[in-house]
């Protein structure tokens, strides 16, 4: 029996487009905090895999879990542990200041909101004198607006003990054992407590204006020498990104964030509506990175003494070729 021909055309075609597809796939390892892996804010890494985002791209997209805190991230980018990494802007730039070549390619979070979330029968923010407070690492922005906040409403540095606790869900078990008093938390898990009876005194955006928190950071020197590459990722991680924020997915987004974080659906749809309902800045649109809010990050970080005069500009952290490559910045 013969086959037909536009039959064997079409599969012919096929296994050519397989083959290059396969030649030019590259494989990247990604960084990756454990706590938050299964947390909003690592969402798009979970649609960009489950969409095929990076595939299509021709990107294959290994997570690394890097042990041991937020601070250790750009510490296995310089060892060359991962080619990408996630950190926050606090800890790029002190790496960068330090003589590290990393920079940010991609935003991942912008301005996040964080709830100080306190035991039920704290009321007030007057009811935290003499209490512990979980927090960051005091140069952590979630430190740093979370101590803003309690200033704005009349809680001096004296007034409270610190427990430095790095990643939501370690904040969140110290406020359920009771050896936190308050502790700030970021979403879904601020929403969670609350159902459980807990209070929320505040959020960091009442008391900060917008600033970048996380990014994707390579070695300058490798990502010149990899460029497109880099390209193809922040084209599927802007994809990720616009199928979150679209209103015609968020069943499929709600469905995929319930799977990951073990949310409720309520809470999930709580979350996101708080994120674009209005849009607060919280998700990027489409990976681009906000530099005026990293130099938002500098003077937070000179306020709390964690830098001296003169300051750095912004600019030194960051590498746009990559979004502007792509036509997204």
């Amino acid at each position: 029996m013969k086959i037909p021909y536009i039959t064997l055309t079409a599969s012919l075609f096929f296994l050519v487009f397989a083959h290059a597809l396969a030649a030019q796939t590259t494989m990247l390892r990604y960084g990756q905090i454990p706590s938050t892996v299964k947390t909003i804010s690592a969402l798009q890494f979970t649609i960009a895999q489950r969409k095929g985002l990076f595939t299509r791209e021709g990107i294959d997209l290994e997570i690394v879990l890097i042990e041991g805190g937020a601070d250790n991230m750009m510490v296995a980018l310089n060892k060359g542990a991962v080619e990408i990494t996630r950190t926050a802007t606090p800890y790029l730039i002190q790496s960068v200041l330090a003589g590290s070549e990393g920079v940010a390619i991609a935003g991942e979070t912008l301005t996040p909101i964080y709830s100080l979330i306190a035991k039920p029968e704290i009321k007030t923010f007057g009811d935290l004198k003499g209490k512990v407070v979980g927090l960051s690492l005091a140069v952590d922005t979630i430190s740093i607006s979370t101590r803003k906040l309690m200033a704005k409403n009349g809680i001096k540095e004296a007034d409270f003990k610190v427990k430095e606790l790095v990643g939501t869900p370690a904040r969140a078990a110290c406020l359920r054992k009771g050896e936190c008093d308050a502790v700030p938390l970021g979403q879904p898990e601020d929403l969670v407590l609350l159902k459980e009876g807990y209070q929320r005194l505040g959020v960091s955006t009442d008391a900060v204006p917008n600033f970048l928190f996380t990014v994707s950071a390579v070695k300058k020197s490798w990502g010149e020498k990899n460029r497109d590459a880099l390209v193809r990722y922040v084209r599927g991680l802007a994809s990720a990104f616009r199928f979150m924020r679209d209103p015609m997915t968020r069943d499929e987004v709600v469905r995929m964030a319930i799977d990951t974080t073990g949310s409720s659906e309520e809470i999930i749809r709580q979350t996101l509506a708080l994120y674009f309902e209005p849009d607060r800045g919280v998700v990027p649109k489409q990976a681009e990175l906000d530099v005026k809010g990293l130099g938002q990050v500098i003077q937070f970080m000179a306020e709390a003494g964690e830098l001296k005069p003169p300051l750095p500009m912004p600019d030194r952290f960051v590498d746009l070729q990559y979004l502007k490559a792509a036509g997204l910045q």
